[in-house]
């Protein structure tokens, strides 16, 4: 295991991967971050895990922002461990490559219905081109506390 500078667990990527099917299969909703002139645009999304890809349905107009394009694709999550409330670890990971339309097989296969009245009918695959991860403990309300305290009084 290795822990970054910022005392964040940094993660393999077979665990990053898992986590994403995680995700999935809970139905959280990730962030697809697109580049635009002037600011980066970043999208809430349902989405499903195929092989080591994320496939995702997107409108007509996001499609033309996408297609062909490289974007950023975040989802983060929690996990209670064994031992308790005590013990909760805050996970985030990052998919980073090529958006390109899917055809075929995967474009009728089961992915998640999007929760907007009108999510558009194209599906996109973003490819795994380089996926991280970190997890780190969930801080204590004394701890965040104290820390609100340091800010407070600067």
């Amino acid at each position: 295991m290795w822990i970054d500078e910022r005392g964040s667990e940094v993660l393999a990527l077979g665990e990053c991967h898992r986590l994403l099917a995680v995700g999935a299969q809970e139905h959280r909703h990730g962030h697809l971050g697109v580049a635009q002139l002037g600011a980066p645009l970043v999208l809430p999304l349902d989405y499903a895990v195929h092989g080591p890809d994320v496939v995702v349905r997107i409108g007509d107009g996001l499609f033309q922002r996408v297609n062909g394009r490289l974007v950023a694709f975040q989802v983060d999550g929690v996990t209670v461990s064994s031992e308790g409330l005590g013990s909760q670890r805050l996970w985030s990971v990052l998919l980073r490559g090529l958006a390109i339309e899917e055809h075929g097989a995967i474009a009728s296969s089961h992915i998640p219905d999007p929760r907007v009245p009108e999510p558009g009918e194209r599906v996109v695959r973003l490819r795994a081109d380089v996926v991280t991860g970190r997890r780190f403990p969930v801080p204590s309300a004394s701890v965040q506390a104290d820390r609100a305290a340091v800010l407070k009084s600067s």
